[in-house]
């Protein structure tokens, strides 16, 4: 491993985040842009390669670790039975490692599970300095804004090194005054930190080990404390209340924004369109206002989507066109058209040139290439193939109220308006139907299937069985007068 891989990487998600007021969820599991908070830090650490990865968890860890494993399954989990502080939680955390018999020798880096905009990049930068200075430690500051509620950084007036970090609570009212700030993110010496962790106390408003002691613990044994500013200072901002969350959703909203336009997609009115950090595109797609795009979901090249899309997990092939469309799990070829109005549930494929239009309902079906679905109607668990057209109002009856069955529509197709096709059935290639049919039966192929009652008018009825009505009025004046 290089000096720039540390030996661990400790994420601190025990706190119970009680300013987010959720009774079900802890706060590192709310979410901005497809990704947990604890799930950006994790990432985020990842790019680190470390050694080892430890998350630190305290409140609800049964939903975070059950999180963690189904997401990141690498990830180790120690727990912190009660919340002492921030070092008590990294001493957790060594001890974890510890009793699985994994020595630590290098660089240990210390983050936050609520800090979703911290970058990969910068905690890079961070071990980096680390390394190039020899420090003992080396912490990430920011100079912000606001600092209330901020551990402040104490330089020293001589060198400009890091001498405390002075917590809010504990602060004078000039040191309150400065803006440079602890992130709450450390690059440690293994070795160092270790000592530095036993000689923590807890005298101090909270009575809790502050992790920011450890600073002054090793400056007064002679180790030089370093700090790395961050170029963003938003990069540290923790999360702490729903407020605090949506503004960093808009705020990495707009970095995913301008990274897609930056490489080659155009994002007609940024601030009404959502990307998900797992989307992917390709040069010269365009997204129109009101779209969001979800998951794992890809644009290809030359694309349109919008305006007022929703899609998540969904796939648009090269030159397809998606407008006012929700599209979950669904695969859209090239050059298809999907909407105005359609719905594309799971399962949904649509091959080359093929079309989902307005008011439209696909499940778990396959859309042969070429082949329209237009307008008003349901298709579920289906297979159409290449260049059939269904006509409008049809539905395919896919359930009998137990099971499921499928319907299987063949190649150059002709399905009249309003039909029902009652699955299991199959409707041959070439074939046609009548409009208004319910088609119980297959159709063999170049049939057509017709399945509708006789037609049969009663003369007359309108004024027997609805008399004084408008209607009876206008039948009797088109009949004429009646001969005496």
């Amino acid at each position: 491993m290089s000096a720039n891989n540390p030996a661990a990487v400790i994420v601190l998600a025990a706190g119970g985040g009680t300013r987010m007021k959720s009774k079900s969820l802890p706060k590192v599991l709310h979410s901005i842009c497809g990704r947990s908070l604890v799930g950006h830090a994790v990432a985020a650490a990842q790019e680190l390669t470390p050694q080892q990865l430890v998350v630190v968890v305290g409140h609800m860890r049964e939903k975070v670790q059950a999180h963690l494993a189904e997401l990141y399954p690498g990830v180790r989990t120690a727990v912190q039975v009660e919340q002492n502080g921030t070092g008590h939680a990294v001493r957790t955390a060594l001890e974890a490692l510890a009793a699985d018999g994994v020595e630590l020798d290098g660089t240990v880096v210390v983050t936050t599970g609520d800090a979703p905009l911290l970058t990969g990049a910068t905690l890079a930068s961070l071990v980096g300095e680390h390394a190039a200075q020899g420090n003992g430690v080396t912490v990430l500051t920011a100079v912000v804004p606001d600092a209330f509620g901020y551990g402040r950084i104490l330089r020293d007036e001589f060198d400009g090194a890091v001498a405390a970090i002075v917590e809010e609570k504990d602060a004078t009212d000039a040191q309150r005054a400065i803006a440079e700030i602890n992130s709450g993110v450390f690059a440690f010496d293994a070795e160092l930190l270790a000592e530095a962790l036993g000689r923590l106390d807890t005298d101090n408003v909270q009575g809790e080990e502050y992790l920011t002691d450890t600073l002054e613990i090793l400056r007064t044994a002679g180790h030089r404390v370093g700090a790395v500013v961050a170029g963003d200072f938003r990069d540290i901002l923790g999360i702490n209340d729903r407020v605090q969350l949506a503004e960093a959703r808009r705020t990495l909203n707009a970095r995913l924004v301008e990274r897609a336009m930056r490489e080659g997609v155009t994002v007609v009115d940024p601030a009404s369109t959502w990307f998900d950090v797992q989307v992917t595109y390709e040069p010269d797609a365009v997204v129109l206002p009101g779209t969001q795009l979800q998951g794992a979901t890809h644009l290809g090249e030359g694309s349109e989507v919008g305006p007022n899309c929703t899609l998540t997990d969904t796939t648009v092939g090269a030159g397809a066109h998606v407008s006012n469309t929700t599209a979950i799990g669904a695969e859209i070829g090239e050059l298809a058209s999907v909407g105005p109005y359609a719905y594309l549930r799971p399962g949904t494929r649509l091959a080359r040139k093929a079309k989902a239009g307005t008011y439209v309902e696909i499940k778990n079906s396959e859309i042969g290439e070429g082949s329209k679905v237009p307008h008003l109607s349901y298709i579920g668990d289906t297979t159409i193939g290449e260049g059939s057209n269904i006509g409008a109002a049809s539905v395919t009856v896919n359930y009998d109220g137990v099971n499921k069955h499928r319907t299987v529509i063949g190649s150059f197709c002709r399905t009249g308006s309003d039909n029902m096709f009652i699955a299991p059935v199959t409707v041959g290639d070439g074939a046609y139907t009548a409009a208004g049919s319910v088609i119980t039966n297959d159709v063999p192929a170049g049939s057509l299937g017709v399945a509708r009652a006789q037609q049969r008018n009663i003369a007359g009825w309108v004024e027997r069985k609805r008399p004084g009505t408008d209607s009876a009025r206008v039948a009797a004046e088109a009949a004429g007068p009646k001969e005496a």
